[in-house]
């Protein structure tokens, strides 16, 4: 609970020092940082699927609290990175969706992996919602202060999902809850999928 406590408090302060550090002249462009802020609030593919990662870290436990935030923000950043500079990733959509319904999946059976194996699977869910965020770059927006903006807001998400996580392994009947909010997730992934 604390590590998580610790990354949520990190984004926040990160959150707040980002805005001051543009007005004292610091180079984050405020309107790409808001910009980028708000992007992964806007979907709700993107909101569900980063919380749901949160909520995988909390399940898995053990080096997984900081191992997938990292992984997930590192693989994000590429991915934007791929598509601020024009390199095509084919069918970011629908593995944007897929993601959500693996995450989704993966949260409602409580599925303990490998690291390495959890650490892929989340990196691969990155790397597509990455792209879609970078291949939305508002014009006339700092590609850096927009994807500080939607890095931060990824781990905002994460922090959420994670504190979902632990607090739901306090009691038998928030897990349950938990882990339908998992199938939930994986159903609205499948229904957009066939949209």
């Amino acid at each position: 609970m604390r590590t998580s406590l610790k990354l949520i408090a990190g984004v926040g302060l990160a959150l707040i020092a980002a805005p001051a550090a543009q007005a004292h002249g610091v180079g984050l462009h405020s309107h790409g940082l808001a910009a980028g802020l708000g992007h992964p609030f806007a979907g709700l593919d993107h909101m569900l699927a980063m919380t749901a990662a949160g909520v995988f870290a909390a399940q898995q436990g053990g080096r997984a609290l900081w191992a997938v935030p990292a992984t997930f923000a590192t693989l994000l950043v590429a991915g934007g990175a791929m598509a601020m500079l024009g390199v095509a990733l084919p069918g970011v959509e629908a593995g944007i969706l897929a993601s959500l319904v693996a995450l989704g999946l993966l949260v409602a059976g409580v599925a303990r992996l490998p690291l390495g194996t959890g650490l892929g699977l989340v990196g691969v869910a990155a790397l597509f919602h990455g792209h879609a965020h970078g291949s939305e770059l508002p014009l006339a927006t700092s590609p850096l202060s927009y994807g500080v903006g939607f890095t931060l807001a990824s781990l905002v998400l994460m922090g959420a999902g994670m504190t979902l996580g632990l607090v739901a392994r306090q009691s038998s009947v928030r897990e349950k809850l938990l882990r339908a909010g998992g199938v939930a997730m994986a159903a609205t992934g499948l229904a957009l999928l066939a949209a």
